[in-house]
Parts: structure tokens; C-alpha cells; sequence
């Protein structure tokens, strides 16, 4: 699929959040084809970009697929729907919503998710992986990229970003995945009412 096409399939979409599509609507030729020709890149610490519409951008539609992907290679982990993931938020825009859209995605996969009440450091996110017993972390973040760009880091049970392999198992199960027709969500009530988002 080329770059317009991408657009066209987003653009179409009719339940696109409104700001998103605002911003597509306003979008040059020049400004299509960058936000389309690639997906942003996933890889040992997650993924980083700037925040806007389109699939090289970092998004909730684009959180929400790589949540997907790392959510059935938690499910194959022993125990790890159990055990779960601790995730993690810094004060860069769009990270509280990306946090949550986190724990929706793995609710809705059974994988009970432990999100911090509010902005924490990224060593605390390590902490409480390993303090938790966690099968995983997720913290929001760019750490000290500029102030358009945010990030998804991902972290294995020893508090640590994932290894070159486990990236590689997620990033496999992202790219299976339509952006659209192939993430569901349970909402957040829903989630933590089933004891799955704490």
C-alpha cells in the first residue's frame, strides 16, 4: 500500500479522532507522504516519533497496534497475563491518553495492567516492574527528544528495555496487524472492573 493509499483508508475512517482528522484534511502533498511512506520504526527501546496523524507518526491508533503486538507476546510469556504490566507516564502531551489506551489494549487481551496514578520517572516504571513481579513495563516517554515528539519504551520482567529478540517477537506480531481492523479495546471502566486495570 502506497502513501495516499494509506491516507485514503485514514482519512475515510469514520469514527477518526477529530483531531486527527483535522490535521490530515490540512495536510500538503509533502506532508501526506511523510506521515504515510513508513511506519514509525519499533525496535529494543520501543518506539519514538512525533506526535500527529498518520502511521509515521506516533498516535493512539499507532499506540494501540503496538500494544496489540506486545500484548500477545506477553500472553505467550509463563504466567504472563498473570503476572502483567506496569506502565508508566512522563508530562509530555499525549502521554496520559497513551498510557491508558495501553491498558486498554492488554485488558482486553486478559493481561492485567498496574498504571501509575500519576507522572512518575522513568527508573520508578522499573522499579515497580520488578517490585510487582511484572511479566513487562510500558513507559510514555522521549525522554530528551524535543517537545513535538513523544515515545513507547518497553520493558522485560527485569526492569530493563527489552532485548534485540524481544523486539523482534513484538515487532513480528505488530506487522500481522491491520491498524484499524485488527486492535479491539475494552474501555477503561470495563477494565478495571474486571480487576484487570489497577
Amino acid at each position: 500500500m502506497n502513501y495516499n493509499e494509506k491516507y485514503q483508508k485514514w482519512v475515510s475512517k469514520e469514527d477518526l479522532d477529530p483531531a486527527l482528522k483535522a490535521e490530515l484534511l490540512s495536510m500538503d502533498e509533502t506532508a501526506k507522504e511523510d506521515a504515510f511512506y513508513t511506519d514509525v520504526e519499533f525496535g529494543t527501546a520501543g518506539m519514538r516519533g512525533i506526535l500527529g496523524a498518520g502511521t509515521n507518526r506516533l498516535n493512539i491508533y499507532v499506540i494501540q497496534k503496538a500494544n496489540v503486538g506486545f500484548a500477545k507476546y506477553i500472553a505467550s510469556l509463563p504466567e504472563g497475563k498473570e503476572r502483567g504490566v506496569a506502565i508508566g507516564y512522563d508530562n509530555r502531551h499525549m502521554s496520559y491518553k497513551f498510557a491508558i489506551e495501553s491498558a486498554k489494549v492488554l485488558a482486553t487481551y486478559g493481561i492485567k495492567s498496574y498504571i501509575f496514578e500519576s507522572l512518575r520517572p522513568t527508573p520508578e516504571l522499573s522499579f515497580a516492574v520488578r517490585y510487582l513481579k511484572c511479566a513487562g513495563g510500558i513507559m510514555i516517554t522521549a525522554s530528551h527528544n524535543p517537545k513535538e515528539h513523544n515515545g513507547y519504551k518497553v520493558y522485560g520482567a527485569d526492569g530493563c528495555q527489552i532485548t534485540t529478540e524481544a523486539a523482534a517477537e513484538i515487532l513480528a506480531e505488530i506487522e500481522k496487524l491491520d491498524i484499524f481492523d485488527d486492535v479491539k479495546r475494552i474501555s477503561f471502566e470495563e477494565g478495571f472492573e474486571a480487576g484487570k486495570i489497577s
